[in-house]
């Protein structure tokens, strides 16, 4: 039929047959013709023509499980059938074009169908579980004779797939064979073991229904019961699990949050935990060859084949994942010990761990290393990551202990392999293997290395890329039909590989080899890797020595303590504070008004460039932190300060030529006419003294300021920002303080459709000098931050600062720069931002960047307002200008210059300045992009034309983008502009995983306006 035709038919059915009179549209559907219905009282149906071959029985049963599910009580919402006038459930009608079918009405659930719900979020995933676990609970007591039919969706029927396997051909064949293969050989023999009971069996992502919450959406119910049958209970999860891993990035950690939430009310069996990643699988191969089937069949039928390729996709990663690797995940997701034989293999250890001896001979107590992410020892990071740098650190740190052999600890997370080569991907970015899974034995190359059990030789290579295993022996243990389990030994020397077979028999106690050289063994400090596993996975010569941290207890029941087999004991673990006890010391006995940053808080324990590092050893692409203005730790700033700091600190009535160098150093990127400088300690202390400066030099207090600026956190600082006293908490203006409209040509009061915005902004300044004219005051000073920051990252308008600086000094004032945040290259085309607008300040005050992070700050002025300021009060202070803090802003300043910092912050910040500016024109939510160099600011609004500030989705947008692996966060009167003020080392490698991020996150839900 036309499907015009088919509507207006579709009409007359339901007015004729149902007395409902409405408006009809066509929905997608494989084999039946389905319809929505909307009546003119507004209520909503789906009308469901059957195919030809549908048989009224099977009608019946979908009409029964309708009404059992909706008898109940399952938090799930249900259709209810709706009866003819003629009190019928079903109809069997002759309907032009298509002859005599079957007919149903049933009331509509409300919903958004899970494929076009973004992002899956795993509490989502998690509900999608629970809502399969509701109808397994619901559907075990329910029974009916059509359920027990063969059906070709149904997973454990995938038999029938095997005579289709020769229809595919390629890579494609290969795939599919082998996921038959695993289905005959691992599923088959225990389905007589698992429980039957009637399904639902399509909670595909087509079926599933959302509820229209786009902040925290929860699973409403599901449609079409063409696949009811009865079957094993676990394919109910099965088939959710295998629509819900594709378009993933990680499948199987979607997978988890799945199995999770259906476990936490339906629980799983030990043998449905052993088949459900294969009937998973086996869900999938049924896809494909229907999709194939199908396009033999049906070649112009594109509904056949909507999840054809997504589903090839993913059996293509599916098939790198190991079997055993997904059971003991799943089980980690049903609180089950991961591997079934960990238990076993632990209190078996314990008590015969005296059979086993040490792989590398050892006397005296154990000494062990701290190579831990946080670890004090091996120092800055981006020594760390250089290998000849990392072998002097721990050669030297090994030369402390008078122990020949030094141990490296079990399951501590290492900066070492925060790297490329261990980089992961998660559903929410990347994520790094750090978790160290054996014991490093540290000692002189050419040292003996043992077999530590009785066993045979599994397998072994020569893993020869830099910072791998290098020559590598895994040797299999058999203890007991219940138990084997395998030893690793990595970074040996080359020769002992000749020496190998496979299966050749192997004592405790044998040399198998000796400690490679650093040339062979990996490029590592010598030392014997040694670890153990209870499953190979797969593996030959070869076997993950590290792990993500978020599945440490999978990996940990897989690959057990070493020290257990050594010494029958688990061996020692780092004493640290956990997250939740740092922020309950914080609350009791910290400031109560001190912030944490993001509903999940982070514990840093270490800074390399544009990163921070968590105390797993997570990297997090640093967007806010722009006191780390040449990079989290650059090595030449640490080494600048340990050096002097080992030396001499004092304070600056000696003399000292740190002081001399890095003030003349300083002075050099200032205009001429400021070549006097205080050196103070904070950005805070910086404007403290400029005020005092201006009111020395002037003879009078009143100051002009900006609303929503901020200047710091001391008594006087506070009382001229506007953003504090303003603000929460705040107890408004003083009476010398005067508060202009901050010059914003977006929402401000002038904007950049104004001819002379600037001028007019600068006009409020002339106000407020008028209204003190006629108080017989003058002004002591204006300051203003070049880049307001708090305020948004808003850019003062052109000839706003002329005309105001203009306008104070003939009242008698003084122009005080605030370039705490801005200064010292971030702006791009000048080296301070003041310079963009061709002025000169009188006073510019400088904040902690200078230092690196390091406590330094600097107050530059006139020689005129550093004569007027010595009244005979001698100004001192007993950190400002210290030996260590002027080695450390030197050094700070040098490296701008030669690593041409500055130049970067401005083609960086352009090149991410015009992306956004390109992403403005897919999402409607970017309302503004601005900003000199790195110091960028993204307005969100609801709508462009009012400019309602979109305060929820921006602070959605920066925890998300915490999620992703990348620190944001908001600013702005409404607290809906994302900041990007990075270290100025910031790459466009690292711009264009931010844009990325970004455009992900613009992409949710929560993140469309309406």
């Amino acid at each position: 039929m036309m499907e015009t035709a088919e509507i207006n038919q579709v009409k007359k059915i339901i007015e004729n047959y149902y007395g409902i009179a409405g408006e009809v549209k066509k929905l997608p559907g494989e084999l039946d013709l389905n319809f929505f219905i909307e009546s003119k009282s507004n209520e909503k149906f789906i009308f469901k023509i059957a195919n030809e071959q549908e048989e009224r029985l099977n009608l019946q049963l979908q009409n029964e499980v309708i009404k059992h599910l909706s008898s109940g009580k399952i938090g799930l919402q249900c259709s209810v059938l709706r009866l003819s006038v003629s009190g019928e459930e079903i109809l069997h009608l002759s309907i032009e074009g298509l002859g005599k079918r079957y007919v149903r009405l049933l009331t509509w659930i409300d919903g958004r169908v899970l494929a076009n719900v973004n992002p899956h979020s795993p509490q989502l995933l998690e509900r999608l579980g629970e809502m399969c676990g509701h109808l397994c609970e619901a559907l075990k007591d329910f029974n009916h004779p059509a359920a027990h039919r063969f059906l070709k969706w149904d997973p454990s029927q995938t038999v029938w797939t095997k005579e289709h396997l020769s229809k595919f051909i390629g890579a494609q064949r290969d795939i599919a064979v082998y996921f038959y293969s695993l289905f005959e050989g691992v599923a088959l023999p225990i389905l007589p073991q698992l429980r039957r009971s009637v399904n639902y069996n399509d909670a595909n992502d087509y079926n599933v229904l959302v509820s229209h919450d786009k902040n925290d959406p929860h699973v409403s119910g599901v449609i079409d019961f063409g696949d009811v049958v009865h079957t094993h209970t676990v394919n109910e999860l099965a088939i959710a699990i295998a629509y819900a891993m594709m378009n993933k990035p990680n499948p199987l950690e979607a997978a988890c949050h799945v199995v999770r939430g259906f476990n936490r009310v339906f629980k799983l069996t030990e043998s449905e935990l052993k088949v459900l990643y294969t009937l998973t699988c086996a869900r999938l191969l049924i896809s494909i060859t229907c999709s194939e089937l199908n396009r033999l069949q049906h070649p112009e039928n594109r509904y056949l084949q909507i999840s054809d390729q997504p589903a090839w996709d993913l059996l293509k990663k599916l098939k790198a994942i190991s079997p055993v690797l997904a059971e003991a995940m799943f089980r980690h997701a049903c609180e089950l010990v991961p591997h079934p034989k960990f238990l076993f293999f632990e209190t078996w250890a314990k008590a015969n761990y005296k059979s086993s001896v040490f792989p590398v001979s050892m006397t005296g107590a154990a000494a062990w290393l701290d190579l831990s992410v946080g670890s004090l020892d091996l120092g800055n990071t981006q020594e760390l990551l250089d290998a000849d740098k990392l072998d002097e650190r721990i050669s030297s740190l090994l030369g402390h202990h008078s122990s020949e052999v030094i141990l490296g600890k079990y399951n501590e997370a290492r900066a070492i392999y925060a790297t490329p080569a261990y980089e992961v991907t998660t559903n929410d970015g990347p994520s790094w293997r750090t978790v160290h899974l054996g014991i490093d034995f540290f000692a002189q190359a050419g040292t003996s290395v043992c077999a530590a059990h009785d066993g045979v030789v599994h397998s072994f290579a020569n893993n020869a890329m830099d910072r791998d295993y290098g020559p590598t022996i895994i040797l299999e243990h058999f203890i007991s039909p219940d138990l084997t389990f395998y030893t690793l030994y990595g970074h040996l020397n080359k020769e002992c590989l000749s020496q190998l077979t496979i299966g050749k028999k192997i004592k405790r106690g044998d040399v198998i080899g000796l400690i490679g050289q650093r040339n062979e063994n990996g490029n590592w400090t010598p030392h014997l890797h040694f670890q153990i596993m209870l499953d190979t996975l797969g593996h030959q010569g070869d076997f993950p020595g590290v792990c993500e941290p978020q599945n440490t207890r999978v990996w940990n029941s897989m690959c057990p303590d070493p020290w257990l087999l050594l010494a029958g004991i688990n061996s020692p673990e780092e004493k640290s504070l956990s997250k939740e006890e740092i922020v309950s010391f914080r609350q009791q006995h910290l400031g109560k008004n001190l912030s944490i940053s993001y509903k999940q808080p982070i514990k840093m324990v270490r800074g390399a460039g544009s990163y921070l590092i968590d105390d797993t050893g997570r990297r997090y692409l640093d967007t806010v932190n722009n006191v780390a203005h040449v990079g989290h730790e650059h090595s030449r700033v640490v080494k600048a300060g340990q050096r002097q700091m080992a030396v001499l600190n004092t304070n600056t009535r000696y003399l000292h030529e740190n002081l001399v160098m890095f003030v003349e150093e300083l002075l050099a990127t200032m205009p001429p006419q400021l070549n006097v400088a205080f050196v103070v300690n904070s950005g805070s202390e910086a404007n403290e003294l400029a005020m005092r400066l201006a009111k020395t030099y002037t003879g009078q207090k009143d100051m002009i300021v900006s609303q929503v600026g901020y200047h710091g956190n001391t008594n006087g600082c506070i009382d001229i920002s506007s953003y504090k006293f303003e603000g929460k908490g705040g107890k408004g203006k003083p009476d010398y303080v005067h508060v202009i409209p901050i010059p914003d040509t977006y929402r401000g009061l002038y904007r950049a459709e104004h001819a002379n915005a600037g001028s007019q902004y600068a006009s409020h300044v002339k106000q407020a000098i008028d209204w003190l004219q006629q108080e017989k005051k003058k002004p002591a000073a204006f300051i203003f931050e070049s880049v307001i920051s708090c305020g948004g990252q808003v850019e003062l308008p052109s000839h706003f600062l002329k005309e105001a600086y203009a306008h104070t000094r003939a009242a008698g004032g003084v122009c005080i720069a605030d370039e705490v945040q801005t200064g010292c290259g971030r702006a791009g085309n000048h080296f301070w931002a003041f310079q963009e607008h061709q002025v000169v300040p009188d006073i510019v005050t400088i904040g902690k960047p200078i230092g690196n992070g390091h406590p330094l700050g600097v107050v530059v002025t006139s020689q005129a307002l550093a004569d007027a300021f010595k009244n005979g009060m001698e100004y001192f202070n007993t950190f400002g200008g210290n030996p260590v803090s002027c080695a450390i802003g030197l050094e700070v300043l040098r490296v701008i210059k030669d690593e041409k910092l500055q130049q970067n912050a401005q083609a960086v910040g352009d090149y991410l300045k015009s992306r956004l500016r390109a992403q403005m024109k897919e999402f409607e939510i970017i309302g503004d992009v601005r900003g000199p160099g790195l110091f960028i600011g993204f307005e969100l609004v609801k709508d462009r034309i009012t400019k309602e500030p979109a305060t929820r989705q921006a602070n959605y947008f920066a925890n998300r983008m915490r999620d992703k692996g990348i620190l944001m966060s908001t600013d702005g009167p409404y607290d809906n502009v994302l900041k990007i003020k990075p270290p100025i080392v910031f790459s466009k490698a690292n711009a264009d995983f931010l844009l990325e991020s970004i455009q992900t996150v613009l992409s949710e839900d929560v993140m469309q306006v309406d």
